[in-house]
């Protein structure tokens, strides 16, 4: 059992890749450029620099886009962005276990909002959001910080997250990871691999 759980935001705890990706590619459609929803997923779940990356080599998409994007982007998310479902008990369960959740995220405080608007923020011990400017995962900085700040040993802490990153940042500094998927594959950076609440509950 774990008593310091770190949560990434997107596709961990809330499931806001769809909205993410129906947004960009309808942004793109608006240009006469048709791409698979599932392609823009599988490149904004790498990060989303290089789903920018990619298709701003491939389309020729810029700094003008990716403004109007996040606009649109924060203009719909909060109404219709939910936590995947059980993450609201589980959250409960482990600060009503007298131990602690922390948010590792690259959002800013929207991440933030969203956990209050669905009444979790008060399960969460710490946030570590963009404007804290640590540097990027797979940096362990931020997470070292809240290893400094809480005092917590690393055997007892453990880092989730859906992408290579989060898990990379996890192991950087010194604790476990724990890979959050929907379909069981092996990860080279996860010290544990679930594709459902039951197994999540169990490792944690």
């Amino acid at each position: 059992m774990y008593k310091h759980i770190i949560w990434d935001f997107d596709g961990t705890l809330f499931d806001t890749y769809p909205l993410m990706a129906g947004t960009f590619k309808g942004m793109l459609e608006k240009d006469g450029i048709d791409e698979p929803l599932e392609e823009i997923m599988k490149h904004m779940k790498v990060s989303m620099t290089y789903a920018f990356n990619h298709y701003g080599e491939k389309y020729g998409i810029g700094k003008e886009f990716i403004e109007a994007y996040d606009s649109r982007r924060k203009d719909v998310e909060f109404d219709l962005s939910e936590p995947f479902e059980g993450m609201m008990e589980l959250c409960k369960y482990i600060h009503e276990t007298g131990r602690r959740n922390y948010l590792y995220t690259h959002r800013g405080k929207s991440s933030m909002r969203m956990l209050e608007n669905f009444g979790m923020i008060g399960y969460f011990s710490d946030f570590i959001t963009s404007e804290h400017g640590f540097e990027r995962k797979p940096s362990p900085n931020a997470i070292q910080h809240l290893i400094r700040t809480h005092g917590i040993g690393l055997s007892d802490a453990i880092m989730i997250g859906d992408r290579d990153l989060d898990l990379e940042s996890g192991k950087n500094a010194g604790i476990r990871s724990c890979y959050l998927t929907d379909e069981k594959a092996e990860n080279p950076h996860a010290d544990y691999v679930v594709t459902s609440m039951e197994e999540l509950y169990r490792i944690i």
